[in-house]
């Protein structure tokens, strides 16, 4: 079953119930609106939890005191299609690239070129339309009580002996993306799909071990911080630093085979009702994307990792081939594939 957190429920139902300026069909899961010195207000829409985004908004105030913030939650789909729906947001941002590119490439983002924007490295960027400000590697956190005694895998081959080994110590205690629901999850699970030949046999060994499914990272962490989940697999690295930071109960596994890492990007939607607006904020994020060390904000900088073509753990190129697995028959036989593989 996939896991959603019933405050996010709650959350959802209250904001379609108070928010008539936003379409009855789209689900926000959270909203938190920091007022400027000044009338504008930038309307954003965006997959970061609040507590994660925070800080970049406490930056963009310093540069520009003037400009509120409205900024809503939402799932990478709700976004999806809140875009694609013509929805009044004034800059999207999302962790799932191929959703992103796809409404860019679909003529749905308005050009922006900036001093930020040339200062990007060329794949962080897409034809002045789409911008890339974090580079962040799916991770697999482990319960530091449900290993304690064991040697920790040191690659995927290790992991999948491991689990082979001790089928019931990791009986329905896996978890990972129902990439059914969660965009991100769908873009990790077809990527590491596409460049690596034990991602199938991994998936049929979860599946075996009735792995639980989940939407989100911020859930599967949790579980595995209970003890409910012994390991969690391909959640985003951003998060699982930051909740072990402050929870000795977690550990990130580090996997030296390879690593999936996703570029968080930012666009301004064709309909945005303050361009020019939107245009400032964007460039504060690039700015703060570019930075030269990873400080205390929550999301890394680009620098994290080299350029695609430099190791095996480059960021996921951004690009055309992100479309391939969103047309509708690919989509439609990764997703088959996949539930013979989890859904046995």
């Amino acid at each position: 079953m996939c896991h959603a957190h019933p405050a996010r429920r709650l959350i959802a139902a209250l904001l379609l119930a108070v928010l008539p300026g936003v379409a009855l069909a789209q689900v926000l899961e959270d909203r938190r609106v920091w007022p400027g010195t000044g009338e504008r207000t930038i309307r954003v829409i965006s997959t970061a939890d609040i507590d994660v985004f925070a800080p970049f908004v406490e930056r963009i105030a310093a540069e520009r005191p003037d400009l509120g913030i409205d900024y809503a939650v939402a799932s990478s789909a709700e976004l999806h299609r809140a875009i694609a729906e013509g929805a009044s947001y004034d800059l999207a941002i999302s962790s799932a690239m191929d959703l992103q590119f796809q409404l860019a490439n679909d003529g749905l983002a308005r050009a922006h070129r900036s001093d930020a924007t040339a200062g990007l490295p060329g794949w962080a960027r897409w034809r002045d339309l789409l911008f890339a400000f974090t580079a962040e590697p799916a991770v697999a956190v482990i319960s530091r009580a449900r290993f304690a005694g064991r040697d920790r895998p040191r690659n995927r081959q290790d992991l999948i002996a491991l689990m082979r080994t001790d089928r019931e110590a990791f009986a329905r205690a896996v978890g990972t993306y129902d990439v059914r629901d969660s965009g991100l999850g769908y873009l990790f699970a077809t990527q590491e799909a596409r460049n690596s030949d034990t991602y199938w046999r991994l998936s049929e060994l979860m599946g075996g071990l009735d792995v639980q499914l989940y939407c989100c990272s911020a859930q599967m962490i949790d579980d595995v911080a209970s003890g409910r989940l012994a390991l969690a697999y391909n959640v985003l690295g951003s998060y699982a630093m930051a909740r072990i930071a402050r929870d000795d109960r977690l550990e990130i596994l580090a996997l030296q085979d390879y690593a999936t890492v996703m570029l968080r990007t930012a666009f301004i939607p064709a309909s945005a009702e303050d361009p020019e607006g939107a245009g400032a904020v964007l460039d504060a994020i690039l700015r703060i994307g570019m930075r030269d060390d990873a400080d205390a904000l929550p999301l890394p900088p680009l620098g994290a990792v080299q350029g695609p073509e430099a190791t095996a753990f480059g960021p996921i190129r951004l690009g055309p081939g992100l479309l391939v697995h969103l047309d509708r028959l690919n989509r439609e036989a990764f997703l088959a594939e996949w539930s013979d593989a989890m859904l046995q």
